[in-house]
């Protein structure tokens, strides 16, 4: 951030943002965000800083939305894109529309997330839609993390919307993470697949106290020899509730596997509802669901190697996770 005629008092204000951004981002982007490449900070509902590459551009929205269009070329190969949200103000809702315009041909890596420090009384509040246009043999990997932090009773509120479209023979790898500290989660993900096109989709999602979390995917396979794999692990602990719903749809002669595991921890609730639907002779899909507690037997063996049993399930539940 440019700091240059700013008042002693006004350079200490931004100091500290600085020192609050930078701990929140090390938490939702683990390469680690610098302002280099293609990259834009989202702060407190405003782009704080962004840069391009030769391969990727970054433009402002001009249909009157808050939010970027990313225009990535057919030649970007092995390129990263970075594009956190960090929010510290206390009683903010921020809604942003970004567009992904991935080329033919294109490899890209891109790295998202947001951040929540609250530490008011009022809920916070962040709202993204990312939609996806992804052209044919294009490989792109979406990692995506969710946190919240802060000392105030204000919530820390987070509704990520996933919209995917693929041309034939395109990859799609979605990673997404709620790590820990978020009150209040809805996430919906939309995906549409042509001919050939592969979607790998890996969502962790950890919830505690009294939070709630809603994670509803709709994937629709319209060409021939697509394919999705969804996986889905939770740890529900507290007296948190999960609801999951995923929902595969073959038009086409397809593959798709949707597996769902959780552990169950406390008073916490958890609610499984996979769903799958052919539409055609040659569509296969398949799906599983499995909500149960911690293995005793591997509390007891980790315990049995000196870790107290708090230690042993922290243990448990991050090998579950990654």
């Amino acid at each position: 951030m440019q700091q240059d005629g700013l008042s002693g008092a006004e350079k200490r204000i931004y100091m500290e943002i600085d020192k609050l951004t930078q701990q929140v981002l090390d938490k939702i982007d683990d390469t680690g965000f610098t302002q280099e490449g293609a990259y834009n900070l989202r702060y407190n509902g405003y782009a704080l800083c962004h840069g391009d590459t030769e391969h990727i551009k970054i433009k402002k929205r001009e249909d009157g939305n808050q939010g970027i269009n990313v225009y990535i070329s057919g030649e970007a190969k092995g390129e990263t894109v970075h594009i956190p949200v960090v929010i510290a103000a206390s009683g903010m809702t921020d809604l942003v529309y970004n567009d992904f315009y991935v080329e033919e041909g294109a490899e890209v890596t891109i790295i998202a997330g947001c951040g929540i420090h609250n530490s008011g009384c009022d809920d916070s509040r962040h709202d993204g839609i990312h939609t996806f246009h992804v052209g044919k043999n294009a490989s792109v990997l979406y990692a995506e993390k969710h946190y919240g932090e802060g000392e105030g009773e204000g919530g820390r509120i987070l509704n990520p919307e996933t919209r995917i479209f693929l041309e034939e023979n395109a990859v799609f790898t979605l990673d997404t993470a709620q790590i820990k500290g978020v009150d209040s989660t809805v996430r919906k993900t939309y995906v549409e697949a042509m001919e050939g096109a592969k979607l790998f989709v890996t969502e962790r999602l950890m919830t505690h106290d009294a939070q709630t979390a809603v994670s509803d995917m709709d994937v629709v396979l319209n060409g021939t020899g697509s394919s999705a794999q969804i996986v889905s692990r939770s740890v529900a602990q507290g007296s948190s509730v999960q609801t999951f719903h995923p929902k595969a749809v073959g038009n086409a002669g397809c593959h798709a596997h949707i597996q769902c595991d959780s552990i169950i921890m406390e008073h916490a609730k958890v609610s499984s509802i996979p769903e799958i639907n052919a539409n055609h002779i040659d569509a296969a899909i398949i799906h599983e669901a499995a909500i149960g507690r911690i293995n005793s037997d591997q509390v007891v063996k980790l315990r049995s190697m000196g870790l107290s049993e708090e230690e042993a399930e922290s243990v448990i539940i991050e090998a579950f996770l990654n």
